[in-house]
């Protein structure tokens, strides 16, 4: 596998997605030795790079990548995130990167995952009531006493990574970035002229872009409980029109012998060696493809179609989920 570099942190080109293992997806948590399995062959195949977080479940996320990582955590940047669980009583999903939360937040999430320091440690969602210098000074003190590595942010835009990166230095910017969400290269020269990577969550387009999607049944097949049955990208008319995007990475698939998800994920690994997309899966074999991924090299020809499909119609999330997003 060859590595990829997050400020100065050093990484594989590809990582891996635990999320769906338990939270969000069809399916989730139904099969957590499967789960296991997965994280174990991406670590057979050279990924680094795991990421999760205290909302997932919540918290059984992170005792899962725990549970994994028993016996070979020194062979993995261990990455996961705070501020979408109030400690206070408020609970999952209300915003909070106030200084106190992240000292209650990180000691648990060092519980669940078993281990003495967390290597990339991100602020999930901005929060509006916090100023980040706040939030950026309680994670400084969590570097100096040894707890986190590096400090990442998520979902965040310009004016508050400038701020929060003169506090104390970000690593690395987790956002959504594929095929079919592309605004994050409108920060791509910023993060390159700070010195912070691009890790590119949901790389697949939430599954979209692998061709499995292909009519309403299958949306209707999800379990309630899976996010995408209300994404606006998968619902209605925009469902059909967006099946286009599909097809068209399909036929790049076909010209090279590769699947649409190795397709997807070659273009993102191509723009750079500072962003890794961190495809997420439960299942080995879908491990196993998404890191050939790695090996495939895209002409200019197939990139310069790939950067002129047709753009996705509907937004990436519903609107309740934009507003703790950025922009």
């Amino acid at each position: 596998m060859h590595t990829a570099r997050l400020g100065s942190l050093e990484v594989s080109r590809i990582g891996l997605g635990a999320m769906g293992m338990s939270h969000g997806y069809t399916g989730a948590g139904s099969d957590d030795a499967e789960s296991i399995r997965a994280i174990h062959r991406a670590l057979d195949l050279g990924v680094t790079l795991i990421d999760t977080a205290e909302i997932y479940g919540p918290y059984t996320n992170e005792e899962l990548v725990g549970r994994a990582l028993k016996g070979r955590r020194d062979q993995v940047v261990v990455a996961t995130k705070f501020g979408l669980v109030a400690h206070d009583g408020r609970g999952p999903w209300t915003l909070d990167s106030s200084p106190g939360n992240i000292r209650i937040a990180v000691e648990g999430s060092l519980q669940r995952l078993g281990t003495d320091r967390i290597d990339l440690y991100y602020q999930h969602r901005v929060d509006p009531r916090t100023p980040v210098e706040d939030t950026l000074g309680a994670l400084a003190d969590l570097v100096q006493q040894g707890k986190i590595r590096h400090i990442g942010l998520s979902e965040a835009w310009t004016d508050t990574i400038r701020r929060a990166h003169a506090v104390h230095p970000i690593t690395a910017l987790q956002s959504e970035y594929s095929l079919w969400t592309r605004d994050q290269e409108q920060l791509l020269p910023m993060l390159r002229e700070l010195g912070i990577g691009l890790v590119a969550y949901s790389p697949l387009g939430h599954g979209f872009l692998t061709g499995t999607l292909r009519d309403a049944a299958d949306i209707q097949r999800l379990d309630d409980s899976d996010f995408r049955k209300n994404n606006p990208r998968f619902t209605g008319e925009n469902f059909e029109r967006n099946l286009r995007v599909a097809d068209e990475v399909q036929a790049v698939a076909d010209q090279i012998g590769a699947t649409p998800a190795q397709v997807a994920l070659a273009w993102l690994v191509a723009k750079g060696d500072d962003i890794v997309p961190i495809p997420g899966t439960k299942r080995v074999h879908r491990v196993e493809e998404n890191t050939a991924a790695d090996a495939i090299e895209l002409s200019a020809e197939q990139m310069a179609v790939l950067d002129r499909l047709t753009p996705a119609e509907g937004g990436h999330h519903t609107e309740a989920q934009m507003q703790m997003i950025e922009r």
